[in-house]
């Protein structure tokens, strides 16, 4: 049986969202970043860098949302995934920005510590990726113009991890709501009863009363 580790609210709601829409069986292993449970040597194991998510299956550990949600669509739910070549490629580069560039903003926020070492500079890293952020976030706003899903038509893998810069958003009071096509778009993600399941099982954001 494959295996997940997340941590609830990190990026890795992503994957967890793909694997409870694919319907394929998996047990889910929440980790505690408060904890560090992240670097418990155990987890090391499975995933040396320490980073969530991380998907165990027969064949070994995979890491890192994209690879995980390809996999997940090429072998349990190929309708999650365009098979056109260029369709499944825009996919890609899609998710490898969000990767590359919209968490890394966050990050910045976040764990400032990541990138300075002085911390005098935390506050103007901080503040940075907070525009930064900020602009991805319209930028992906921007991707859901005339569009159901941020494919098109399909809901797809790459919708969930859309999610999570949505609830990142609103948990540091960036005024997402302002962001219609965004939040239109967060509205049809809530009312899939496998996102509601993953959010609720994490305690996202996005559901909290």
């Amino acid at each position: 049986m494959l295996k997940l580790y997340y941590a609830p609210g990190a990026c890795s709601t992503a994957s967890h969202i793909g694997l409870e829409e694919s319907g394929a069986k998996f047990e889910g292993q929440a980790l505690s970043f408060a904890k560090n449970e992240q670097k418990a040597p155990e987890y090391l194991k499975v995933n040396p860098r320490g980073r969530v998510p991380a998907l165990v299956t027969d064949e070994g550990a995979i890491v890192e949302n994209t690879a995980i949600l390809d996999y997940v669509a090429a072998v349990h739910a190929p309708q999650l995934m365009p098979t056109d070549p260029v369709r499944r490629a825009r996919a890609l580069s899609l998710m490898a920005w969000f990767s590359n560039n919209v968490h890394p903003a966050f990050t910045h926020i976040s764990r400032p510590e990541r990138f300075a070492t002085d911390p005098s500079v935390f506050d103007h890293l901080k503040a940075t990726g907070r525009e930064n952020f900020h602009a991805a976030l319209k930028e992906i706003d921007g991707l859901f113009v005339g569009k159901q899903w941020i494919l098109g038509d399909t809901f797809s893998v790459v919708d969930g991890y859309a999610l999570v810069f949505y609830g990142w958003g609103k948990r540091i009071g960036l005024p997402v709501e302002e962001l219609k096509n965004y939040t239109a778009w967060k509205d049809r993600m809530l009312a899939r009863p496998a996102v509601r399941r993953v959010l609720e099982r994490e305690r996202n954001v996005l559901v909290a009363a």
